[in-house]
C-alpha cells in the first residue's frame, strides 16, 4: 500500500541537543580510516582556522538518521521498516561540525513517491547549533520495497 502523500511537508520537532565530543570525532575518523589531523589534533584544526577539532563530513549521519527515526516509526505514516533499504544520502554544509557543538535536528518529509510498487521516502534533516544557526542539511532517501505477491 502506497504511503500517504499528505505527509509531504510534515515537520517533526527538534531533537534534544547532541553534544559533539572530541573523542566521538576521533573514534568516527578512525572507524572510516581517515587520518586527517584536523579530526584528531586541536592544534592542527586551529592552524586551519577552526576553534577545535572538526568532524568528517559523514559524521552527522549518526545524529540525522537517529532523528529520522521519528518519521520511520511514525505509526500514522505506516512505513514497513522491515522492507526498507537505504537509497541515498547527501549533505550540504554551511560550516564543519566542531567538537563542543550542541546540535539539534529538525526532520521534514520532503517527498513520497511510488515507483513499481516501491515507496520512496525523502527525509531532510536540518541540523542547527545551539545559537539556532544552520550547520548542515542532510537528506536521506529510503526505499520501501514492494510487498511480495503470493
Amino acid at each position: 500500500m502506497a504511503l500517504d502523500q499528505s505527509f509531504v511537508g510534515r515537520t517533526y520537532p527538534p531533537t534534544d541537543p547532541y553534544e559533539v565530543g572530541r573523542e566521538k570525532i576521533r573514534e568516527f575518523a578512525a572507524s572510516i580510516g581517515d587520518a586527517n589531523p584536523a579530526y584528531t589534533d586541536p592544534e592542527a584544526a586551529k592552524a586551519l582556522g577552526h576553534p577545535d577539532v572538526i568532524a568528517p563530513p559523514t559524521f552527522v549521519f549518526a545524529i540525522s538518521f537517529k532523528a529520522a527515526h521519528r518519521v520511520i516509526h511514525d505509526p500514522e505514516l505506516g512505513l514497513d521498516y522491515s522492507r526498507v533499504v537505504h537509497g541515498d544520502q547527501k549533505f550540504a554544509y554551511r560550516r564543519p561540525v566542531r567538537a563542543g557543538d550542541r546540535l539539534t535536528v529538525t526532520t521534514t518529509i520532503d517527498a513520497i513517491k511510488s515507483l513499481a510498487g516501491n515507496d520512496i521516502l525523502d527525509i531532510r534533516g536540518d541540523v542547527h547549533d545551539e545559537m539556532g544557526e544552520l550547520v548542515v542539511t542532510a537528506w536521506t532517501k529510503l526505499v520501501a520495497r514492494a510487498a511480495e505477491e503470493g
